[in-house]
């Protein structure tokens, strides 16, 4: 009798666990990722290692413009994003860092995209900013590889625990150091390029 009693008592522990879930899920607790869920950014411009159309590049007419990024499953307590795009091939004046052709950070840890064509502008309502790329200006730069051998674009979004306290004229060695210490999450997509 003692034995059935015990099964009825975690039956019921059972029922009403299962009950507070629906109900949590019913009042719209955000959904977890699935156990093992990876972290991916993805474009539907190119597939991961294919070329990179002429349309995002500095070939594009009459500007070049940035691919519509999308991203899920990024990690929990992720605050805000960091973007960065660099030509891994390209190492200007023989210097440690490559190429900087886009870098964008404060994206806020609601959002899982970026539209094509984002304005050239430093910062945007949500807070977004953009910094200053190889030429110098905030916003995107297109790969604009010389002729030869296909150079690896690539983009790296960053899952931040915190924002990011720095202005429009920051670099990306400046980004670099205040997101250390703060990275929770990382996606990698890459394209290629070759005139």
């Amino acid at each position: 009798m003692r034995f059935l009693a015990v099964q009825i008592l975690n039956s019921l522990a059972l029922l009403l666990a299962a009950g507070l879930l629906l109900v949590a899920a019913q009042q719209g607790s955000p959904a977890a990722a699935p156990p093992g869920a990876q972290f991916t950014l993805m474009t539907s411009a190119y597939s991961d290692g294919a070329n990179i159309p002429v349309k995002y590049s500095c070939d594009g007419k009459p500007n070049a413009v940035s691919p519509a990024l999308q991203w899920s499953n990024p990690p929990s307590g992720a605050v805000s994003f960091t973007l960065i795009l660099h030509d891994a091939d390209a190492h200007a004046a023989k210097s440690m860092w490559d190429v900087t052709h886009w870098i964008v950070w404060n994206i806020p840890g609601s959002v899982s995209q970026l539209p094509e064509g984002v304005a050239a502008a430093p910062q945007m309502p949500d807070g977004t900013t953009q910094g200053v790329n190889v030429r110098g200006v905030n916003g995107y730069q297109g790969p604009c590889a010389a002729p030869g051998k296909p150079h690896h674009y690539t983009l790296e979004l960053y899952a931040l625990d915190t924002k990011l306290d720095l202005g429009p004229t920051s670099a990306r060695a400046d980004v670099m150091k205040a997101m250390d210490g703060h990275i929770i999450g990382k996606a990698v997509y890459i394209g290629m390029f070759h005139r």
